[in-house]
């Protein structure tokens, strides 16, 4: 028989003639104590202070229970550990772990909690660009943009000698009636069509925009505003502008010649384009066919559309045989070629943009922020900010904490399930904070070595220059 439980204990199956009961009566118990990691990553890098000066409260001071610092950290921390929905904020609000991270342990009235909830935070969200009756938290769209590169650039030590802007679209899917959803034919749903501009794993640019526009709609300016930006403190860094085909437009490459920039993009086929390689696809075909393995050789040659590009331009064609079809491939570039052959420039520079791809996904799939209420264009692109801040949190964890170990490479659901999700006791006294974590935790050592680390770099950034 099952064993009988009250209305606050849960009967199991017994162990070793023991009865098993569980009940939700531990105390101050927290299940991501991990986040210790993410608050020394914050201290490392000072990114929740800087994000939240990108706002202006004009709320009365005496009145204010959560400042906006509190906000911000709050729901960047949130999203880093899974929670994207407001609505978890309601029982976030008591969480301990959230109060230490906010600085917080009490709350100065009685009906509040330490840190805000759901309704405090939809506030936030809905901020416009200049305070109102009913929105006294405004938000400057440009200094937060700027924070993203200002972050990227102090990731490094010394300026390198050339980066690459990897730039892409995709899809957001939508579950409720936003401002600017449009059903999308070739992703078969309702979504935002996001433009993102990475460097390595450095996230630089998450511009929110509707699905009903093309994929390169609006990258000519962002690159500009990124070049420029980075060139104030690189001047002379070398920039290649990397992407698919969707972002072959001639706008954006006239731009690049005009402004020394490289570019390497994707180039969709047509008869014209085939035809220029028809004997290579014809010797890759007979190879392939005798030897049962694929085939390909390459290319180069200089081509114009007949209308839409305003010059000539240099191709690199992949001629590929494989599955028992043809497969071919074309990129255009500025690169010359004596500094990339052909079979290099496709194979190691061009394919080697599929690692941003996994970058988005991470900030997709592991860190969706909350697309299933009605709301503006302007608070889902606050909420994807949000989001890719806490995608830049941890990778700061990543990249201080963990450069030494097997988790270097880690992806951001990795580094959340493993070093983040740790079940704790938490107990306050008046002279400490311990949160006893769990004994059996696999990656105790590890997460004590990002420890050590995080708040080295921390105190490092703290002291006087």
């Amino acid at each position: 028989m099952p064993t009988e439980c009250s209305a606050d204990l849960f009967g199991f199956a017994p162990v070793e003639g023991r009865e098993v009961v569980a009940g939700f009566d531990g105390g101050t118990i927290t299940s991501d104590a991990g986040a210790l990691l993410l608050g020394a990553a914050d201290r490392a890098i000072g990114l929740i202070d800087r994000l939240a000066a990108c706002f202006r409260d004009v709320r009365r001071a005496e009145w204010i229970e959560h400042e906006v610092a509190t906000l911000v950290g709050q729901r960047v921390f949130g999203i880093a550990l899974g929670y994207e929905d407001l609505n978890d904020h309601d029982h976030l609000r008591h969480d301990p772990m959230m109060a230490v991270l906010a600085g917080k342990l009490t709350a100065r009235r009685e009906d509040c909690a330490p840190v805000a909830g759901k309704s405090t935070l939809n506030r936030l969200e809905l901020s416009q660009l200049e305070p109102t009756r009913y929105h006294k938290i405004s938000h400057n769209p440009i200094a937060i943009k700027r924070l993203f590169v200002d972050q990227f650039l102090e990731a490094h030590k010394r300026a390198p000698s050339q980066i690459i802007l990897d730039l892409d679209a995709t899809d957001d899917p939508v579950h409720g009636m936003q401002e600017g959803r449009f059903f999308h034919g070739y992703y078969d749903c309702y979504c935002y069509l996001p433009l993102y501009v990475l460097c390595g794993r450095d996230l630089l640019v998450a511009k929110l925009r509707p699905a009903s526009m093309d994929a390169a709609a609006g990258a000519v300016e962002e690159v500009a505003r990124l070049v420029a930006h980075i060139r104030r403190r690189w001047p002379q860094v070398r920039i290649l502008v990397r992407a698919d085909s969707g972002f072959a437009r001639d706008e954006l490459m006239a731009w690049c010649e005009a402004n020394g920039v490289d570019y390497l993009l994707g180039l969709a086929k047509n008869d014209r384009l085939v035809a220029e390689i028809a004997s290579e696809l014809a010797r890759a075909e007979v190879k392939s066919r005798r030897t049962g393995k694929p085939a390909r050789y390459f290319k180069e040659f200089k081509w114009t559309t007949r209308r839409s590009w305003s010059r000539e331009r240099r191709i690199v064609a992949k001629a590929e045989f494989t599955s028992g079809e043809a497969n071919p491939r074309f990129v255009v570039t500025s690169l010359k070629r004596t500094e990339c052959k052909p079979k290099y420039l496709y194979e190691k520079l061009y394919c080697a943009r599929g690692e941003m791809e996994n970058r988005i996904k991470e900030c997709q799939l592991d860190l969706y922020a909350d697309r299933t209420s009605t709301a503006t264009l302007r608070a889902n692109q606050l909420r994807l900010w949000f989001a890719s801040m806490a995608y830049v949190l941890l990778c700061a964890v990543r990249r201080i904490g963990l450069q030494h170990t097997k988790f270097a490479n880690a992806t951001c659901g990795t580094i959340r399930l493993k070093f983040l999700k740790i079940g704790a006791l938490v107990r306050i006294s008046v002279r400490r904070i311990k949160i006893a974590m769990a004994s059996g935790c696999p990656v105790a050592q590890t997460w004590g070595e990002a420890a050590v680390l995080l708040n080295a770099a921390a105190s490092a950034r703290g002291s006087p220059a």
